[in-house]
């Protein structure tokens, strides 16, 4: 699972073997190790039963994503992107948050693994 952070923006990106896992177990977690004796940092994508919104919270060094259950499963099993939602954070500001899946790039990188990637529809898009 990628994760990017840019303001108040949070996008998390999942290959294909993570959607799967997502699917099946209701969750996908990461960690960063800063080396002793800095904490870790993990970030984790969970399913959630609690109501209808997708929000994020930051607790004791995790970023977690909860999505609720209908959106997860009808997400997982159809060709939606992404899921993009505004949170309200309270003061008239939000957090932006997107769950996408993992496209393989246009231009080839070097050190980037994609074997797990999904398939990137513009690859098929012909010019001339």
């Amino acid at each position: 699972m990628k994760l990017r952070i840019r303001g108040n923006s949070i996008r998390v990106r999942l290959t294909r073997t993570e959607v799967v896992r997502f699917g099946e177990t209701g969750a996908v977690t990461e960690t960063v190790e800063f080396g002793s004796p800095s904490p870790v940092f993990r970030y984790e994508l969970n399913r959630s039963n609690t109501d209808d919104l997708i929000k994020a919270r930051f607790e004791q060094n995790c970023l977690s994503i909860l999505v609720p259950i209908g959106i997860a499963e009808n997400w997982i099993r159809s060709e939606e992107i992404g899921l993009e939602v505004m949170h309200p954070i309270g003061d008239n500001k939000f957090l932006r948050i997107l769950v996408e899946k993992d496209f393989a790039c246009l231009t080839p990188r070097e050190n980037e693994d994609e074997t797990d990637a999904f398939a990137n529809p513009l690859a098929q898009v012909t010019y001339g």
